[in-house]
């Protein structure tokens, strides 16, 4: 069984400063993009992430602040990149609780326009996960039979996730090549609103924090009770697509309270 794309799926991986979507910063992207035809596209950019790399952070991907001094910034790419995506689904391996939170607080960040809503993401390893529970390596090595050499180079961790899913696909019965399939069972977790999941729906659809003294309270209630807990959440550490989704829900909120 092969993939069954109505419409080209995006991989992509990013090599980063560190590991806080809120603070760190791309450094490196790599994309894969699979056409309906079975054409395939890739384009790899370094970046430049107008903060130092942490040298614990270069010792794992080996990228150097004097690497990426002179490469383009993610202000400077971020519309290309755009342009290639655009109409696409996307995949990757950890990417919706990493990658793809990271690269909407990039493109916020460039006052753009990402609409996550708008791509079905379809995340490796959390299928790799609920059917193995391995590593990237460990899965490259499983399901393709080939040992991942040069890990954590965007590029070749990005084209081993594509064969990958592809392996898993012809691997397991109860998977299908189908985008909205796949994305669907790569979720993990409840219905996140934002992608870093502290924003969710709970069983009656009602959005719910997911977290703190607020734990499982509706957004509404948690508004009736104490509005100033949201501009708590706005001036702390939480990602910008969280205080985006945020905003909108209150917005919500006060014009059914306004026109009820």
């Amino acid at each position: 069984m092969n993939l069954n794309l109505i419409k080209p799926l995006v991989f992509f991986d990013l090599e980063t400063t560190g590991v806080n979507i809120v603070n760190d910063r791309i450094v490196e992207i790599s994309i894969l993009k699979i056409f309906p035809n079975g054409n395939k596209e890739s384009k790899t950019w370094l970046v430049n992430p107008t903060i130092p790399i942490p040298e614990v952070t270069t010792a794992i991907h080996g990228i150097t602040n004097e690497k990426i001094a002179n490469e383009p910034t993610f202000q400077e790419l971020y519309k290309e990149i755009l342009l290639i995506i655009k109409d696409c689904d996307l995949a990757g391996y950890n990417s919706n609780k990493f990658d793809i939170p990271l690269l909407i607080e990039e493109f916020l960040r460039c006052d753009s326009e990402f609409k996550i809503k708008e791509f079905k993401s379809v995340d490796v390893q959390n299928i790799f996960h609920k059917l193995e529970q391995r590593t990237l390596s460990a899965a490259y090595k499983f399901y393709c039979n080939k040992e991942l050499v040069n890990a954590h180079s965007a590029e070749i961790d990005t084209k081993a996730t594509f064969e990958i899913l592809l392996a898993q696909i012809e691997k397991y019965d109860e998977l299908s090549g189908d985008v909205a399939f796949l994305a669907n069972f790569s979720k993990r977790g409840g219905k996140n609103i934002d992608m870093a999941g502290f924003i969710q729906l709970n069983d009656k659809n009602e959005e719910i924090l997911t977290f703190g003294k607020n734990k499982g309270k509706t957004l509404e209630q948690i508004y009736n009770e104490n509005p100033g807990y949201f501009s708590w959440i706005n001036q702390a550490e939480f990602p910008l697509y969280t205080k985006k989704v945020l905003k909108d829900s209150i917005t919500k909120i006060k014009l059914k309270k306004k026109f009820n």
